[in-house]
């Protein structure tokens, strides 16, 4: 049995990245430091469950409305707590 997994992901990772990168503006001291950014999504990703699927549409198409804007509501919760605790941890470091 020779099958190929390489087409599994887990769904958050991609929209936790988006999430990330149009929230980076908002935080300077983040923003300037690049292991920062993966940082924030690094604690963001570890707020959600995982959810492994090979095709977004097919996952998608059996969700209900609500449940997409649950999802979509977990997501931006998860990136603005990463956000804040990454801040106020890079704030603590600069001023140490």
């Amino acid at each position: 049995m020779n099958q190929d997994f390489s087409s599994l992901y887990n769904y958050h990772e991609r929209e936790v990245l988006a999430a990330v990168m149009k929230s980076a503006s908002d935080f300077p001291l983040i923003q300037a430091d690049g292991d920062l950014l993966c940082d924030v999504a690094c604690v963001a990703l570890n707020r959600l469950p995982p959810r492994y699927i090979r095709h977004a549409v097919d996952f998608l198409f059996y969700l209900t409305e609500h449940e997409r804007r649950e999802i979509d509501t977990a997501i931006e919760e998860a990136v603005s707590y990463a956000f804040h605790f990454v801040n106020a941890r890079a704030a603590l470091r600069s001023n140490g």
